[in-house]
């Protein structure tokens, strides 16, 4: 396993973006070359990616200065372009909205993106809450862990390098996050709303697990996704939102609660799930299979859970996944983190490419 490096980010909004610039400069670069690859091969004309972000350019600066001002500092500090910078941080948007309107391109029809998971007390052997994920994602993406504060608040997360805020992670209220990308032919990039990016980094400087939902949900999203939150303090739930509305889940008894790609009931918010209609989706075994591995065992441990985050039933639909070498490079995706967060012991826990290559490494508030 290649560690991942970990940026104590300190002074302005800023000068923790030239910071992050300069010390991730390399795998920037990276970022910017494969995202504008994918983009392409996801039906974005080539033309209009300068416009694109520049449309996302005035979102980030209108509903967060500070978000805006590190992102100037990540531009500044790793040379890069603004507009890429701003592609970066937008490719949510940008990528999920051409995947529901075009049909996402993949190999064998074959789609690949995380299973989230998570429980409070009595749902693990090691008390307290936890939360955690198979972040499953494109070969070729860089990676780094942040840490900040905001406020009185220190928070820790995995972030692409480049994007300003962080989207899996947790912080020293006891608030956690992981995530899903969710689809829906609704979905729309050109709807002015807080970008997703921008919402993951807010959930995770929240104090409270109300405050978190709240940034979740509110103003409603532009594309549809899943924000898996746990708090120490209150538990888990997970809130799948869309442009049309949002529905929170809760735990229900000291069973883990489970999360993929799918709306677990997509008519209680009347959407259309139109880019899970062909090809041989991968979302329905594994959120199946992880709830069955999590059942064999009452409370789980950790041997049990990491066990589950490195099956491999399945093959290419399985939890732990790998990239297919017959595949263009461009369509190959792979289990790129494997996160597990406590949130009361506050560590961070995590491998960085497929769990069942290596061990998990630990960092700690």
């Amino acid at each position: 396993m290649t560690s991942l490096p970990l940026l104590h980010l300190q002074g302005s909004p800023h000068h923790r973006g030239l910071q992050h610039g300069e010390e991730l400069r390399e795998a920037i670069a990276a970022n910017v070359a494969v995202y504008r690859s994918r983009m392409l091969t996801s039906g974005v004309p080539e033309n209009e990616l300068a416009s694109r972000s520049q449309r996302f350019l005035e979102q980030f600066t209108r509903y967060d200065a500070s978000y805006r001002e590190t992102m100037d500092g990540i531009a500044e500090g790793s040379g890069q372009d603004l507009l890429d910078i701003t592609l970066l941080n937008a490719r949510y948007e940008l990528l999920y909205s051409a995947w529901s309107e075009f049909g996402r391109p993949t190999a064998d029809g074959i789609r690949s993106e995380c299973t989230s998971f998570g429980g409070a007390d009595g749902a693990f052997v090691a008390s307290g809450t936890q939360i955690g994920q198979n972040w499953d994602w494109f070969t070729g993406v860089e990676g780094a862990l942040l840490q900040w504060e905001h406020g009185d608040t220190t928070v820790i997360g995995f972030t692409e390098a480049g994007v300003a805020g962080a989207k899996i992670g947790l912080n020293s209220a006891g608030i956690g996050l992981c995530i899903n990308g969710l689809g829906a032919s609704i979905d729309d990039w050109r709807l002015d709303t807080v970008p997703f990016h921008l919402r993951t980094m807010r959930v995770l400087q929240s104090t409270s697990l109300a405050e978190a939902v709240g940034h979740a949900v509110a103003p409603r999203p532009a594309c549809s996704s899943n924000f898996f939150i746990g708090s120490a303090a209150e538990g888990v739930l997970t809130v799948e939102a869309s442009p049309v509305g949002s529905r929170v889940i809760y735990q229900e008894g000291t069973a883990p609660l489970v999360h993929a790609n799918h709306f677990r009931d997509p008519e209680a918010l009347g959407v259309h799930q139109s880019w899970l209609e062909t090809g041989r989706v991968s979302t329905y075994h594994r959120c199946d299979r992880m709830e069955t591995l999590l059942a064999k065992e009452s409370p789980v441990s950790a041997e049990r859970l990491h066990a589950a985050m490195r099956d491999h039933e399945g093959g290419p639909l399985g939890l732990c996944r790998h990239p297919v070498a017959t595949d263009p490079v461009e369509l190959q995706t792979h289990t790129a983190l494997a996160a597990h967060l406590e949130l009361d012991a506050k560590r961070f826990s995590y491998t960085w490419g497929p769990p069942c290559e290596s061990e998990f490494a630990t960092v700690s508030l």
